[in-house]
């Protein structure tokens, strides 16, 4: 699977980076491709690609300010959840942990009016 997602919180400082982190993280150990842009105070980092986006089966939005540039993902799967949602969460050492995490997106994915809303670890 190859995620997509952007991260972004109130100050632009910590959260958007520390949630960036832990979902690559979770997503690598779940054996997915995964690039997660940052709209944080310095600016866009790490930005995506129009190429990037084509190749996406999934795109995760982790925030609690507007993201910029949601336009791009139009036709796509979006899973969106509030960034403290993320950062509230424990580190996760189980790979299995976030294989089954990785799932849960799916089933998320499938029921088309749940997109919305907290999917642990992601």
């Amino acid at each position: 699977m190859k995620i997509i997602g952007v991260t972004a919180c109130t100050a632009g400082i910590a959260h958007t980076y520390i949630v960036a982190e832990k979902i690559q993280k979770a997503a690598e150990e779940a054996g997915c491709q995964c690039k997660i842009e940052t709209q944080g105070t310095i600016g866009v980092q790490n930005e995506l690609t129009a190429e990037d986006v084509k190749n996406a089966d999934v795109v995760i939005l982790a925030h609690d300010i507007a993201v910029h540039g949601t336009e791009r993902f139009a036709g796509k799967p979006v899973v969106d959840i509030p960034i403290n949602e993320e950062s509230e969460e424990s580190d996760r050492d189980d790979p299995e942990e976030a294989r089954q995490e990785v799932n849960e997106v799916w089933i998320q994915l499938s029921k088309p009016n749940q997109r919305k809303g907290k999917i642990k670890g992601l």
